[in-house]
């Protein structure tokens, strides 16, 4: 399967990332996370093939997660509801989100990025 990247044209993290793939020769496909977010199903699968807390998933440093209170609401909520809004709102997403449908990075770690897209 193709690698999709969710990126964020102004996310220094993103940019990041997308050099270091670009940089080690990785094909993927870029998706504007925030104009097309992954839908709930495609979050349902990327949090299932992670194996993190769908909360690692949050981009708990964004203005739209602390307008909406999220730090306090996000503990009550459940599972369905969280990938609702994840699937609502892209700026709500940790990005970058990479995948293949069988791997997934959420935010750019060099290690991570190495350990998942290194070899390739």
């Amino acid at each position: 399967m193709t690698i999709k990247a969710y990126l964020y044209d102004r996310c220094g993290t993103c940019r990041k990332a997308k050099q270091w793939l670009n940089q080690h020769g990785v094909a993927f496909e870029e998706i504007p996370i925030v104009e097309a977010p992954p839908s709930k199903e495609e979050l349902r699968r990327m949090w299932q093939a992670s194996g993190l807390d769908l909360r690692k998933f949050f981009n708990t440093s964004g203005q739209h997660y602390r307008e909406l209170g999220l730090k306090d609401k996000l503990p009550a909520m459940s599972e369905e509801e969280m990938l609702e809004l994840l699937s609502s709102n892209g700026k709500l997403i940790k990005r970058p989100l990479v995948t293949d449908g069988n791997t997934v990075t959420v935010g750019f770690k060099e290690d991570e990025f190495e350990k998942a897209w290194g070899a390739r």
